[in-house]
């Protein structure tokens, strides 16, 4: 199948930030889930960049509320188990062919990661209407995106990497931007402390950012 852009559009539409999440074990995995659940950051990308990242993404499936997600899927083996552990939607820091490939066979939709015009040329080529702008500050940020959106007027990104709170708001005025990606909203003291509290705050913050 081609990119499931209904599928991916409801996703998005749920929040304006897509929390990226790199989990070390199931437990806090489900503490951090639930703080970021009820302070309006429902969509959670759990990245495959841990042994324990798969287990975490089966634990927070049992969230309620939460649409639970696999990032940096960078193979086909990684695509295959991610899915088989319910990933309800996978997104990559770029595109391979093989893994294009793959995710055409894919009952779950892929948000493959771009840096250029040139890479979204190709993959709008195979059906995408729909990218990860990746690594967004470095490659050029927000007004890289908003070059873009004259000549691709038929694309829109989720630009991540390098995005804060205060950055956020300039990306998500594009017409071309749905949300933005960030890692934030779980710093990595609030998950030593175990301060979920927290957690759920800067969740609440990012959650009412505006959209366009």
């Amino acid at each position: 199948m081609t990119q499931d852009i209904d599928r991916l559009d409801a996703i998005v539409a749920m929040a304006p930030v897509i929390p990226v999440l790199l989990f070390d074990d199931p437990e806090s995995a489900v503490e951090i889930g639930r703080a970021l659940v009820r302070g309006g950051l429902p969509v959670l990308e759990i990245t495959l960049r841990t042994p324990a990242a798969l287990d975490c993404l089966t634990a927070c499936k049992a969230i309620e509320g939460a649409v639970v997600g696999a990032g940096t899927v960078l193979d086909i083996d990684q695509l295959t188990a991610a899915v088989a552990c319910g990933a309800e939607f996978l997104v990559s820091p770029g595109a391979s062919p093989k893994l294009i490939h793959a995710a055409e066979g894919s009952p779950v939709p892929l948000l493959p990661g771009v840096a250029t015009a040139g890479e979204a040329m190709t993959l709008a080529e195979h059906g995408y209407r729909r990218m990860k702008f990746f690594p967004a500050e470095p490659a050029g940020g927000a007004e890289y995106l908003k070059a873009l959106a004259s000549p691709l007027p038929h694309l829109r990104f989720c630009p991540t990497g390098g995005i804060t709170l205060e950055k956020a708001p300039k990306y998500l005025a594009l017409p071309n931007v749905m949300c933005v990606g960030g890692s934030w909203v779980v710093p990595a003291d609030a998950v030593k402390a175990r301060d979920w509290a927290r957690i759920e705050t800067l969740a609440r913050e990012a959650a009412a950012l505006a959209r366009l």
